[in-house]
């Protein structure tokens, strides 16, 4: 059934077009709300943190997400993107006072950024969501630098020096808890350098310095010592071990010597009992042939004692033999035992010079660590007092001078509001003046008329009279006495009023008087002078 059909059964003519048309708008209008709902959610990247703000919830003023994606309600809720990406700090701090008064320098880097924990990043979008990393950076660049140095107000110098790693952890408990506050975290913390203008820090090095060489020194000594005392040991060692095996050479040739005399007796004790034998023998040959001549007699007799001679001789030289040969072997044992005390009190000689060469390095480094080290300590404690007392000196005829300096400026700028304060109104004194030039000058000089005449009685006020005797002979020709020729004469030497408004310029007001005129009459002139005394 078609459409128009349908129509006509309502009763009424609709156009398929205009329904088309009806239903293409509609499917536009789905289209495009359908792609603004799917812009509304928002996607997190992993180095930002969204923030949405708007109705987030009760007691709520923004909910952060990290990572993941949101959908924003139109109208009700916006969203913003913090940055998750370190921030750099360069903090050059100078002149830190430690815990026992010494100003240090502590140039340091700090690293820090927007954290990932809940709490933190709430923080970091209630107090840096509008800010520039410009801004965040000096935000926190001021709090580290305060932080900063109250660390190293409650540490001293030796602990900052030697305990960094208690020094570290100071500065990551005082400042990571402050960068907390405003959503921060500290990521990294590095310290360039720890000086100080006094020197103080390089005198514990040296003194540092000196007291590892003092213990180098001790200890080479010392295995010096150690190395000298093995050498001798070992040299006496040597010595009695040589001694010993000659004494057992000796020894032996002695046994040898020995067994060669018994032989030589043994031989001896043999020939002795041969002649025995043969005299026994010629005594029963002599028994059994007495009857025998004389002349064999005698010749059996002659080779008895023949032989009886060479066997003394034999002895005799045997005998001679064995002592040659043991005064030899004794003169030998002597010489090497000779050699070997020699030997024994060199080697005993250079021990006890290693010795002593030992005790005296030791007694120059006990030396220089009691007496020289403790001189060059208060030397350089000297030098470092100097200077600060040189310093302190100077700081104060810096703030001597600058007080001056400070002082003079003060008193020029109330001179010069002075004379503008004078010369505004002098500028207002002319102008209420009007077309009489002469009327401000006038009331200038009138106004300084009591200090003129203040003037002219300091002019007499100095003069110290005692008592005035005048001699008045009465009236003179001019019609005046002497005392009031005097009286007249001294306040006549006075400046005039009239004068100086004259040299000024400025003619007096008629009450004060009229100067008189210079073509005056002479005795016009006369009248207004006074006489001379």
């Amino acid at each position: 059934m078609s459409m128009a059909v349908l129509a006509q059964a309502n009763g009424d003519l609709i156009d398929p077009k205009w329904i088309l048309g009806f239903i293409a708008a509609a499917v536009l209008i789905l289209f495009f709300f359908l792609i603004f709902l799917v812009k509304q959610f928002k996607r997190c990247p992993s180095n930002q943190v969204l923030v949405i703000y708007g109705r987030v919830g009760k007691d709520r003023s923004s909910r952060c997400l990290h990572g993941g994606g949101a959908f924003i309600i139109p109208l009700i809720q916006d969203y913003a993107f913090m940055s998750l990406e370190p921030l750099v700090i360069d903090i050059p701090l100078e002149g830190a006072l430690s815990l026992n008064n010494i100003r240090v320098n502590v140039p340091s880097t700090f690293t820090v950024g927007i954290s990932t924990d809940a709490v933190l990043m709430n923080n970091a979008a209630e107090r840096l969501l509008p800010l520039h990393r410009e801004q965040i950076r000096e935000l926190a660049q001021d709090i580290i630098l305060g932080q900063l140095r109250l660390v190293i107000a409650t540490l001293t110098i030796e602990e900052i020096n030697k305990d960094r790693e208690k020094f570290m952890l100071r500065i990551n408990e005082n400042v990571g808890e402050e960068v907390n506050k405003i959503g921060l975290e500290l990521i990294n913390v590095n310290i360039r350098d720890i000086t100080d203008a006094s020197g103080y820090i390089e005198a514990i090095g040296k003194r540092a310095a000196a007291e590892a060489i003092n213990r180098a020194k001790v200890e080479v000594a010392e295995q010096e010592k150690l190395g000298a005392v093995g050498e001798s040991v070992a040299v006496r060692e040597r010595t009695i071990s040589v001694t010993r095996e000659r004494v057992s050479a000796v020894q032996g040739e002695k046994a040898l010597e020995q067994e060669q005399r018994v032989r030589v007796s043994a031989l001896e004790a043999q020939a002795v009992l041969g002649e025995v034998q043969a005299k026994r023998d010629r005594e029963i040959a002599m028994a059994q042939r007495e009857a025998e001549t004389m002349a064999a007699r005698k010749q059996a007799e002659q080779e008895q004692r023949v032989r009886v001679a060479e066997a003394e001789a034999t002895a005799t030289t045997g005998e001679n033999t064995s002592r040659a040969i043991m005064a030899e072997s004794n003169a030998k044992l002597a010489e090497i035992q000779a050699e070997t005390t020699r030997r024994s009190q060199v080697a005993l000689a250079k021990a006890q010079e290693a010795v002593m060469v030992a005790q005296r390095d030791q007694e120059m480094a006990r030396l220089a660590r009691d007496q020289i080290a403790p001189q060059e300590i208060e030397k350089r404690r000297i030098e470092i007092a100097a200077e600060a007392e040189a310093e302190r000196r100077r700081r104060e005829a810096q703030g001597e001078a600058d007080a001056i300096l400070a002082k003079y400026e003060a008193e020029a700028k109330g001179v010069q509001q002075v004379m503008e304060a004078k010369a505004e109104g002098y500028r207002k004194l002319i102008e209420a003046c009007g077309t009489d030039a002469a009327v401000g000058p006038t009331l200038l000089l009138i106004e300084q008329l009591p200090k003129l005449v203040e003037q002219q009685v300091k002019a007499v006020q100095g003069l110290k009279i005692d008592k005035i005797t005048v001699w008045d002979q009465g009236t003179g020709g001019s019609g005046r006495n002497a005392t009031a020729d005097f009286l007249s004469g001294m306040i006549g030497s006075l400046p005039r009023l009239h004068e100086l408004a004259s040299q000024a310029g400025i003619e007096l007001p008629p009450a004060l008087g009229r100067l008189a005129r210079t073509d005056a009459a002479p005795g016009a002139k006369a009248a207004q002078e006074p006489p001379k005394t």
